[in-house]
């Protein structure tokens, strides 16, 4: 497990930086989808999550939910293609969940990736620490602040 920023980031995900999204592969070839840490502190109180709509499609680099913070309202964007299968009700009700479990109860959707090779570009919990580090340094997310 890579520490980041007094954030622990689980090896098991994977992880979209410039998006600031992380992902769960999950037995029955679904993919678990979250909010990463960083994000979710820059974001301020966490007010509103409002998810894609289940069975709906969704593009690469297109919002899949949208979150609204007490510093930020914005999109999560999918790193890949594919179908919301499931939203986190939970979340929904009490999205305060993000910022107190970003990886585990502050989870968003489980999607179905419509490509094999959906994991293509992400980062592995090998690479997060220097990966996340060198992104924070160049100040890429002043480029989502927008």
């Amino acid at each position: 497990m890579a520490t980041v920023q007094g954030c622990d980031y689980p090896d098991r995900l994977l992880y979209d930086i410039d998006n600031q999204i992380w992902y769960e592969p999950l037995a029955d070839g679904t993919v678990r989808v979250g909010f990463m840490p960083f994000a979710v502190s820059m974001m301020g109180e966490v007010l509103v999550f409002t998810p894609k709509r289940i069975g709906r499609d969704f593009e690469k680099h297109r919002s899949f939910a949208t979150i609204e913070g007490g510093k930020w309202v914005g999109s999560a964007r999918a790193a890949f293609a594919g179908a919301v299968i499931a939203s986190n009700d939970a979340l929904a009700r009490n999205p305060e969940l993000m910022m107190a479990e970003p990886f585990g109860a502050g989870w968003m959707l489980i999607v179905r990736p419509g490509d094999d090779d959906w994991r293509d570009g992400l980062a592995t919990g090998a690479t997060i620490a220097a990966d996340l580090e060198a992104w924070i340094a160049r100040a890429a997310y002043k480029d989502h602040a927008e």
